[in-house]
Parts: C-alpha cells; sequence; structure tokens
C-alpha cells in the first residue's frame, strides 16, 4: 500500500510539472518546409516557402526537445508553387488556408484527410492540373473559390456533412461533367457552377430537399449548364413534386431541358422566381388550389408548354414575365369554371389562346388510395383510373444484425397519395405495417403461413386508423385485438376471425391510439 501511495504522489508531480522550459513561438524550416511554431502549445503551422516536386507534410516534428504536432496549412503556404507536383497531408491536420495551394497549377490529385474541418476560401483556386479530389465528412461548407479555375477536374466527392457552398465555388470547372448534389445542402451561393459548360447531369437522391435548395443566382445551380435532372439514376421528366415540399424556390428547375410535365401538390403555396424557365420540352403544367404566388420568370421562354391545369379559384399573384417568351397564345389554360372571367381579366393569364373551365372538376380530387400487404409487397389501389401514387415508407427500428437469429420487430410507417394531371391530389392514407409473434400451431394459421411462421418467428399485420376505427389485416384467428387511448383506458377490443378485423375506437382526428395485437403494443395517429 506504501509504494502504491508513492507512486500516486510520483505521477500527480510529473502531470503539474511544465511541459517544455523554454517556449518557443515563431518560424523556423525544418526539412524544407517551414513551420509557424508554438512550442508551449505543442503545435505546428506549415507557412511559405518555396516548394516544389513532391512534399510530404509530417504529422510531428521535434523542434528543442518538444514534440509538436502539424496542425494547420497557414494562408497562402503552397500559393503559386507551379513546380509542386504532389503534397501529402497528414490526419494531425484540422484547417487548410486562405489560398493555401492556389495556383499550383502542376498539381494533379489530392486527398485531404477526414481530419480537416475547415477549408478556407480559394484554397485550391487555379489548380489548373488537378483531376480529383475527396472532402472528407468532417467538413461542413465549402468556402468562396474554393476550387474556382480548376480546369481539368472531372470529379469530385461532396459529402454528406455539407450544408453549404460558397460564391464562386466551382466556377470555371471546364471539365466537369456531373455533378452529385447531396441531400445535406441548402445554400449554393452566386456563380458557384459559372462556366462549367461540360456539365451534362445533376445527380441527386431526394427531390424535395432539392426543391429546398437556396440558389444565389441562376449560375448557382448546375442545371444551367447540365439540363438533365437525375434521381436516383432516373432522368426526372415527369416531375411530381412531394407533399413535404412547401414552396418551390427561385431558379430550382431553371434551364431543366429533361421535364416534360410538372404536378405541384396541395402543399405548395409559392412558386420562386425563374423556378422553371427555359424548360425547354416542358409541356404541361398543373398548379394546385394552394398555390398564392409565382414569380417572375417562373415558366418564362418554356416554348413547347400546351396545357396549364390552375385550380387557384382565386387567381394567383404573378410576377413579371411569368410566362414571357413561353408562347401561352398557342397553349391552353384550364381554370375552375367559376373563375375563367377573372383570369381572362388578368395578365398573363389573359394572353392564353383559349380559357377553358375544369367542368366542375375543381372540387373533383382523386380518390383515396387503399393500401394493401400480400407476399411481402405492398400495393395501392384506387377508384381513379390512371393515377400515380406517391408514398412515404419509415421505419423505426431498423437495424443491422451479425446473429444467427433475427426478431423481426421492424414497424413501418406508410403515407401515400394518389395523383393526376387535370385532377386534384387525393387525401393521404396512412398506415402502419408490423409484425407480430405467432404460435405456428394455434388456430386459423394455413399449412404455409405455418411453415412461414415457424421460419421467421413472426407475421406481418397491416394497422390503419380512420373515422373513429382501427382495422387490422393480417392477424391470425382467434388474436385479441384492443385500443387503448394515451392515458391506457381500454377503448375497444375484438378477436380476430381471420382477413380485416375491425376495433371500433371512437376517437378523435389526430388523436393517438395504442392497439395492442396478441403480445405486442403500437402507436398509430388516427385519422
Amino acid at each position: 500500500m506504501k509504494k502504491t501511495i508513492q507512486r500516486t504522489i510520483l505521477l500527480a508531480a510529473l502531470t503539474f510539472m511544465p511541459i517544455v522550459a523554454n517556449a518557443f513561438t515563431g518560424e523556423t524550416v525544418i526539412d524544407g518546409i517551414r513551420y509557424y511554431i508554438v512550442t508551449k502549445g505543442q503545435s505546428a503551422e506549415v507557412r511559405s516557402n518555396s516548394y516544389s516536386g513532391v512534399v510530404v507534410i509530417p504529422e510531428t516534428i521535434e523542434y528543442d526537445g518538444v514534440t509538436c504536432y502539424v496542425t494547420g496549412i497557414g494562408d497562402h503556404a503552397f500559393s503559386s508553387c507551379s513546380s509542386l507536383t504532389s503534397i501529402t497531408i497528414p490526419e494531425s491536420v484540422t484547417s487548410i488556408g486562405n489560398g493555401a495551394f492556389a495556383g499550383c497549377s502542376s498539381l494533379t490529385s489530392i486527398t485531404i484527410p477526414n481530419s480537416v474541418t475547415t477549408i478556407e476560401w480559394g484554397a485550391f483556386s487555379g489548380c489548373s492540373s488537378l483531376t480529383s479530389i475527396t472532402i472528407p465528412e468532417s467538413v461542413t461548407k465549402i468556402e468562396e473559390s474554393a476550387f474556382k479555375g480548376c480546369s481539368s477536374l472531372i470529379s469530385i466527392t461532396i459529402p454528406n456533412s455539407v450544408t453549404s457552398i460558397g460564391y464562386s465555388a466551382f466556377q470555371s470547372c471546364i471539365s466537369l461533367t456531373s455533378i452529385t448534389i447531396p441531400n445535406s445542402v441548402t445554400y449554393i451561393d452566386k456563380n458557384v457552377f459559372q462556366n462549367c459548360s461540360g456539365l451534362s447531369s445533376v445527380q441527386i437522391s431526394d427531390l424535395a430537399a432539392w426543391c429546398n435548395i437556396s440558389f444565389g443566382n441562376e449560375y448557382g445551380n448546375p442545371l444551367y449548364y447540365a439540363h438533365y435532372l437525375y434521381l436516383n439514376g432516373e432522368e426526372v421528366k415527369d416531375l411530381v413534386i412531394p407533399n413535404s415540399v412547401t414552396s418551390i424556390g427561385n431558379y430550382a428547375f431553371y434551364q431543366c431541358s429533361s421535364l416534360t410535365s410538372i404536378n405541384i401538390p396541395n402543399s405548395v403555396t409559392s412558386i420562386g422566381n425563374y423556378a422553371f424557365e427555359e424548360c425547354s420540352n416542358l409541356t404541361t403544367i398543373t398548379i394546385p388550389n394552394s398555390v398564392t404566388s409565382i414569380g417572375y420568370g417562373a415558366f418564362e421562354n418554356c416554348t413547347e408548354l400546351t396545357n396549364v391545369y390552375c385550380y387557384a379559384v382565386t387567381v394567383p399573384n404573378t410576377g413579371w414575365s411569368a410566362f414571357g417568351g413561353s408562347e401561352i397564345g398557342y397553349a391552353t389554360l384550364h381554370v375552375p369554371d367559376a373563375s375563367i372571367e377573372n383570369y381572362k381579366r388578368n395578365s398573363p393569364w389573359s394572353e392564353f389562346g383559349t380559357i377553358v373551365g375544369l367542368s366542375g372538376s375543381e372540387t373533383q380530387e382523386c380518390a383515396k388510395p387503399t393500401i394493401y400487404y400480400s407476399q411481402g409487397k405492398l400495393s395501392y389501389k384506387s377508384e381513379t383510373e390512371g393515377v400515380t401514387f406517391q408514398s412515404t415508407i419509415t421505419d423505426t427500428d431498423m437495424g443491422a444484425y451479425s446473429s444467427d437469429e433475427i426478431d423481426l420487430t421492424v414497424t413501418y410507417h406508410i403515407s401515400v397519395y394518389a395523383s393526376k394531371n387535370g385532377y386534384q391530389d387525393s387525401e393521404t392514407a396512412e398506415a402502419t405495417l408490423c409484425w407480430i409473434e405467432v404460435d405456428p400451431q394455434k388456430k386459423g394459421i394455413s399449412e404455409e403461413t405455418a411453415t412461414e411462421a415457424k421460419q421467421l418467428k413472426a407475421l406481418p399485420v397491416l394497422i390503419q386508423a380512420e373515422g373513429g376505427e382501427v382495422s387490422v389485416d393480417g392477424a391470425p384467428e382467434g388474436t385479441r385485438i384492443a385500443v387503448y387511448d394515451a392515458s391506457g383506458v381500454e377503448l375497444g377490443s375484438a378477436i380476430s376471425r381471420g382477413g380485416k378485423t375491425i376495433v371500433p375506437a371512437h376517437m378523435a382526428s389526430s388523436s393517438i391510439a395504442i392497439v395492442k395485437i396478441g403480445g405486442r403494443s403500437f402507436k398509430v395517429a388516427m385519422k
């Protein structure tokens, strides 16, 4: 015990000893690399010098007996080093300064480590031989002019951590052919893609996220040059805006030549300036009753436009040249019957060659879908023929598993609505798809289902709550189904007889019901 106490006292004493006896702050050159060193902080930053060829920045350096970590590349550290061909940045570096590699015209590639959180403005501008670069997940913003003039840059990976792209960040990257914009990006500043004349496609994975991007100007949108938008690898032609979108921003689909039709949901209240300008193949637009304003040049120079279906009873406020150059004198405007005269009195609507009523269809909407689940597949049906279903599916407890036995407890929440040109979107149908434990020997389970249950130890059920009652599809015969309110009071119960089981609950719309099926409970919202 005495030795232990002595060792503890010794360690404590060492802990409070000064790290260095004589702290040094200033510049020095080690192995041809100039550093600004703070020995007291045990840190070093690379400073400007005459660099050429291959440069390997070490993770640590020794100075006057002190180990210092190289944590930054300073402003203009390698600026205009036109003979620099390769640079290795260690994992200790967290920041790359303003213009750090600007004008390094012989630099062909660079790997930025995951430790870097900040890349300042103009860091790689004018690196005309740079062909590829990977930005780490630790970076949240691509700063102003960061890659401006990288004329040989073919590809670049923007991580999901990035939320904004600064002014002129990729300007004059003339060899860039495709760009993927992640869902995390909410702001792209002016001129980011100006003179990126080689762009031929823009790749996205979420239309709602794309609609919510704020673009500084038309050159901030890569579609200005690319013209073709791809959603999860598929070219977007018949554009159906998701019903989670409330406004379509300025320049959102500027010069998107791939679009042939646009269907805007009732959730949208405004269409931004130049949102669809020069969509040269656009023929049909459906505008819902919810839209109250349409921005300047929103549909300007859409020269193939033939039909516009506008369900707004009150004529929307429309900015200057909203349909300018779109030759709407040859197009047909479809509006609510009662509003025809108002549209005829208001420009630019009055300039349509033909204005006709919707013949009462301003109140006609697609029939609400019915949700089905069978043999491992979801399906939807609507009494309105020819509709397109737009669905959102989220899960609550999906995970990755490594064991040889898995409990299938995942719960999916499903919402779906139907849409069709000339009709209003339907009401949204909602359901909960979940799995319950079953006894394969239980009465009412078929031989095929028993085999499946034996293998999976669970069976799927579909829960829908609407109009004060809860319906459950797929519960085995003899299973007790009970509905409770949020405080735990039982409101109703029923015994499944196979097929669909209805449990009256007498609950108000938007209230939360607890549905207990056998030994499992699920929360559902009453429609």
